[in-house]
């Protein structure tokens, strides 16, 4: 006969490290940003991109700076490149997290090649809980949220400065013209 341990208590449940019973235990994993494992949820994903986005502008920026000042289009071309390929990379890395947040397989990322279907990854919302992609992204932290809005906000003020300026101009070239047929010209 065996001898018990005399500290476990007898009328104890049995208990087996099962980890994929317990869907719900509010685990959450870490994001890591240059890896194509894991999840990462929607808003995440936006505000990622969007801030990468805002980070491009200055590099570019200064790409044109060294062009201007070296009167040579080499040296900015590459730049362009070498920042191109690394900014691709990245975020085709993100988009397969958010693809895996989904339930889907990282191939999936592919049918982002097709018009308006790229929409999908911003729209649908991820598996609740843990899926075979791993657990849940940490929730969004208020910087997230502000960030995620940054994105779209630019996208909103284009559009109504690509409408408004040409209407603006148009209106200051009427006034122009009509101010020219009101007054006469000064007589020497």
């Amino acid at each position: 006969m065996a001898t018990a341990n005399p500290s476990a208590n007898p009328y104890q449940p049995p208990r087996a490290a099962v980890a994929d019973i317990d869907r719900a235990s509010g685990e959450v994993q870490e994001i890591n940003l240059w890896s194509a494992r894991g999840r990462i949820g929607r808003l995440r994903y936006l505000a990622y991109l969007g801030a990468s986005y805002l980070l491009l502008l200055p590099v570019f920026l200064v790409a044109g700076l060294v062009m201007a000042l070296t009167n040579s289009p080499f040296v900015a071309v590459a730049i362009y490149i070498v920042v191109g390929i690394v900014y691709l990379i990245w975020s085709v890395m993100m988009m397969i997290q958010r693809t895996h947040d989904m339930g889907w397989t990282g191939w999936a990322v592919l049918l982002a090649i097709i018009p308006f279907v790229a929409l999908i990854w911003f729209f649908k919302a991820g598996t609740p809980g843990t899926n075979e992609y791993g657990a849940p992204p940490p929730p969004n932290s208020r910087s997230v949220k502000i960030l995620a809005w940054v994105f779209p906000a630019f996208f909103v003020l284009g559009i109504l400065a690509a409408i408004a300026l040409p209407a603006y101009q148009s209106y200051v070239m009427r006034a122009k013209a009509a101010q020219m047929q009101v007054t006469p010209p000064a007589q020497p």
